[in-house]
């Protein structure tokens, strides 16, 4: 029986370790791909073969195609300020210049199978290349990145162009410090300049630091909207016009809806 493209990427993947070289292959395409986003995420920023990369992009476009694309017009306007939108939904599906992503330290993407961050996402949906990039970044600058920074690197099997990769702070306890809420900030205004240097027209921002790293969604928020508009109407010269807003959960969106009035 002729092997399936899917198949055949999965084969490759469990043959890299021994752990799972003779794992039998799920019975359905849902199981196969969620089998297929697992290996991914727990694969180490090693070279892999371009027939491999060609078979797992086709694949991730079937993915995409599947969820659809989102276009700036899809999302909704705000009445702050018309650069500004909103939209509630995965970030992965958005075709804006740059999304941005919330990452970790080690810049490499999240290692967790299935984990529903927003860092495995968004380099699930993008595929092995994006963490490939990743390590080159990180192996040139020989150490963790420093919170409030932003590094650019492609988007691939994104809609996006770029991915803007910032570390937000960790907040434990609820209640974030001054110097947490200047590094959230900074997240913000480091993401904004590196997308104008990269001439980026439009881009999306996720709510950075909330979720696992415990920054209250509503102080987030305001500091997340408060940056960007400052940047908007104080900088001389970006390339930026148009900003959305990503937003996952319904409460998110409500914060937000509020603040951007």
């Amino acid at each position: 029986m002729k092997m399936d493209k899917l198949d055949k990427i999965l084969h490759i993947l469990l043959s890299e370790s021994s752990v799972y070289d003779n794992m039998p292959l799920p019975n359905n395409q849902h199981d196969k791909r969620n089998l297929l986003r697992a290996l991914l995420n727990i694969r180490p920023p090693r070279p892999i073969s371009r027939e491999f990369l060609a078979a797992q992009d086709a694949e991730l476009q079937l993915q995409l195609a599947k969820k659809g694309v989102v276009t700036i017009s899809q999302t909704e306007p705000c009445g702050c300020d018309e650069r500004v939108r909103l939209w509630q939904g995965g970030i992965t599906r958005l075709q804006v210049d740059a999304i941005v992503n919330a990452a970790n330290d080690a810049l490499l993407g999240c290692f967790v199978p299935l984990h529903k961050c927003i860092d495995n996402a968004i380099h699930s949906a993008a595929g092995i290349e994006l963490r490939l990039e990743c390590n080159r970044l990180m192996q040139r600058q020989g150490c963790a990145e420093p919170t409030g920074k932003a590094k650019v690197t492609k988007g691939y099997n994104l809609p996006a162009r770029y991915v803007i990769h910032t570390v937000g702070p960790i907040v434990s306890g609820g209640v974030p410090s001054q110097k947490q809420e200047k590094q959230l900030s900074d997240c913000y205004r480091s993401c904004l300049e590196t997308a104008t240097v990269h001439a980026v027209e439009s881009m999306a921002f996720c709510c950075i630091s909330t979720g696992e790293y415990g920054f209250p969604p509503q102080r987030a928020a305001e500091i997340a909207v408060a940056t960007v508009l400052d940047y908007l109407n104080t900088t001389k010269y970006t390339t930026i016009k148009t900003i959305v807003f990503d937003v996952f959960s319904r409460n998110d969106y409500t914060i937000y809806r509020k603040l951007l009035q």
